[in-house]
């Protein structure tokens, strides 16, 4: 009998064994363990996914009652991101279970057919696992078969389910041994056939993020032996080693998961996925309109430049013949600065008709940098860095020789020597000095390297007093009502500045009068909410460290941790909510249900909030010292 014909004669029996209940369509995938088919739900009139055990396995007594034991136990599970189990069941020999059918493909389907997922999409669909893994584990169900097969991507809603939960508990270790498994997602742990738990299931998840990401496994091997051995013994390559532009923090997590060592690894799920939280929030999408401006149009380094300075030179001819090379020289600067200043108006204006503002720069900005960096990180050549750590070597030599001798030439000047002084020594160090100098300059030239320094330049420009003097100039000159523009990539903080800005400018000149300088303090509380936000997520990851054995720091400092994070996140909620309060009041100021002096209230606390944050930001930054945190990050945001 041939192979086509036995499956024939599987998928005509079971259709006869189900006849009435399931209208069984066609085979939708095969593996290890088991068969799905697409089918109709007879009585429910709906469509379903059937997942049948593989009739090898069926034959015995004691698996096909672990397999039902486990996949009932799975239909219990109730959570957004896990296909739902609809039944199990046993009719004429089949035992099978029923479940929701995901219009869409498996993740691993996704990655074979379009490459890896970008950073971005794809720590929102491995968020999706890590939750739908932490409910699980709440619930005391382990998977033991992570990997891309089982998640699958809704086509309507974006989101990954994960199928399959505790079904490899009952069929797994047979599988495996009959090389139908998938040991590339094992942990060392389970390959070794060592006690699993659920931190197995984080290290499978580390191995389907890993391929997520980057389109390859961290371990292959032409056979499961060498497979196995190098998943227990060596280390994979780390993400960020892979040429790929992925945020740190994201690789660190993906990193942490795949620790040889269970301790080693996050401790559990719902930590893993806090952390890609944290990643997401600090990698939402720059609109387009914003990329542009940081890259090209916030700058002038562009054709209107060389056409004008064409222009001036045309001017300063005439002009010098006329009245002098200094009345020359004057027109020329003078225009440039004017003409400049220009360009950069008219594109701040055109950010103001598009809906955005002067606010969304920061962090604009803030991703471009951070983009570099991970550009930067991601060269393999490492000559720079060892020309100049070479290079700060000779320079602290030519220092040291300079201050050695720098002594008997002055003893040799006081003594009478001087003469003897300048004709023998004063060449050697001039020497040394200009080597000294020399070698310096070329050390933070090439430090400078990896660094993208003309993003930071304009970043400073954009962010201070010019940015929002030139900002104030674009209002005056804006033509018509602005569009509005869609604020996915603003921050909480930032969205209720904007909104309250707005507000304020749009009352009259006499009410604004009243309020004082309202906008100052919107900006204070932002950046105020700013860097408790990135002092949060600081204190997170250094827990995070902590909780995985990566800073070998005690409990009672990781408690003193906890303390202050917590500590954070409330000064962050009452940052966020006076914002939230001005704008409301801003809005009944609007529909006539307040007065100003109502208003100036709330005002007075917001600024003694205020003044209290920027005390507290301080007092942060010398607990970090104290406990020795990786988290000391500067608290005014780019």
């Amino acid at each position: 009998m041939t192979e086509s014909a036995s499956l024939d004669d599987l998928f005509l029996a079971f259709q006869q064994a189900v006849a009435g209940r399931y209208f069984i369509d066609r085979e939708i995938g095969r593996g290890g363990m088991g068969v799905v088919y697409l089918a109709r739900e007879v009585q429910l009139d709906r469509m379903v996914a059937i997942k049948l055990l593989p009739p090898s396995l069926a034959s015995r007594a004691d698996l096909r009652a672990r397999f039902g034991e486990e996949a009932r136990l799975a239909a219990r599970l109730s959570h957004p991101n896990i296909v739902p189990i609809h039944a199990v069941d046993e009719v004429g020999g089949f035992i099978f279970f029923v479940m929701a059918l995901v219009d869409g493909v498996t993740l691993a389907e996704r990655v074979r057919s379009r490459g890896p997922v970008s950073a971005l999409e794809g720590t929102r669909l491995l968020r999706d696992v890590a939750l739908a893994l932490a409910y699980a584990h709440g619930q005391g169900v382990v998977h033991r078969d992570v990997k891309p097969d089982n998640v699958l991507l809704d086509r309507a809603t974006g989101r990954a389910l994960v199928a399959d939960f505790g079904i490899a508990a009952a069929v797994g270790d047979e599988t495996v041994r009959a090389g139908a498994g998938t040991p590339a997602f094992m942990s060392p742990e389970q390959l070794l056939g060592q006690p699993t738990d659920m931190r197995s299931d984080i290290y499978a998840f580390g191995v389907t993020a890993y391929y997520t990401l980057s389109g390859r496994l961290p371990f292959e091997g032409a056979t499961l032996a060498e497979l196995a051995g190098r998943a227990v013994h060596d280390a994979p390559a780390p993400l960020a080693s892979l040429g790929l532009a992925i945020p740190r923090r994201l690789a660190q997590v993906v990193d942490r998961c795949l620790a040889k060592d269970p301790a080693q690894r996050p401790s559990t799920a719902r930590a893993v996925a806090e952390q890609l939280g944290v990643a997401m929030e600090q990698r939402r999408e720059v609109p387009a309109v914003l990329r542009g401006f940081v890259k090209r149009t916030g700058r002038t380094s562009d054709g209107r430049t060389a056409v004008t300075l064409v222009a001036l030179t045309a001017v300063g001819v005439p002009v010098s013949y006329n009245f002098g090379p200094i009345a020359a020289f004057s027109v020329m600067v003078g225009g440039a600065i004017v003409a400049q200043i220009a360009f950069l108006t008219l594109s701040a204006r055109d950010l103001l008709e598009r809906g955005f503002a002067h606010a969304d720069l920061g962090p604009a900005f803030s991703a471009s940098l951070d983009a570099a960096r991970e550009e930067y990180a991601t060269e393999a050549d490492a000559s720079y860095e060892r020309i100049g750590r070479a290079a700060l070597a000779v320079s602290r030599v030519a220092a040291t020789g300079l201050g050695l001798a720098l002594g008997p030439s002055a003893y040799a000047w006081a003594t009478g020597h001087g003469r003897l002084t300048v004709v023998l020594v004063a060449p050697v160090l001039a020497l040394a000095a200009l080597l000294g100098a020399t070698s310096y300059g070329v050390y933070r030239l090439l430090s400078r390297v990896r660094d993208d320094v003309d993003t930071r330049f304009w970043a400073a420009l954009w962010d201070g007093r010019m940015g929002r003097a030139l900002f104030a100039l674009a209002r005056r000159f804006r033509r018509g009502a602005p569009v509005v523009s869609a604020v996915t990539h603003r921050a909480t903080e930032l969205s209720l500045s904007v909104a309250a800005e707005q507000l304020y400018d749009a009352l009259p000149r006499a009410t604004r009068k009243q309020l004082g300088d309202l906008p100052a303090l919107l900006r204070q509380l932002q950046h105020s909410a700013q860097a408790l936000r990135a002092r949060h997520d600081a204190f997170s990851d250094a827990l995070q460290q902590g909780e995985t054995g990566g800073t070998g720091t005690s409990e009672s400092a990781r408690e003193s941790v906890r303390a202050e994070r917590d500590a954070v996140l409330a000064h962050l909620r009452d940052a966020v909510g006076a914002l939230e309060t001005i704008r409301l009041n801003l809005l009944r100021l609007h529909a006539g249900q307040t007065t100003v002096e109502s208003i100036t209230t709330h005002i007075g606390v917001a600024n003694a909030l205020s003044a209290d944050v920027r005390r507290l930001i301080e007092a942060r930054e010398d607990v970090a010292m104290a406990l020795a945190y990786p988290y000391a990050v500067d608290p005014t945001p780019v």
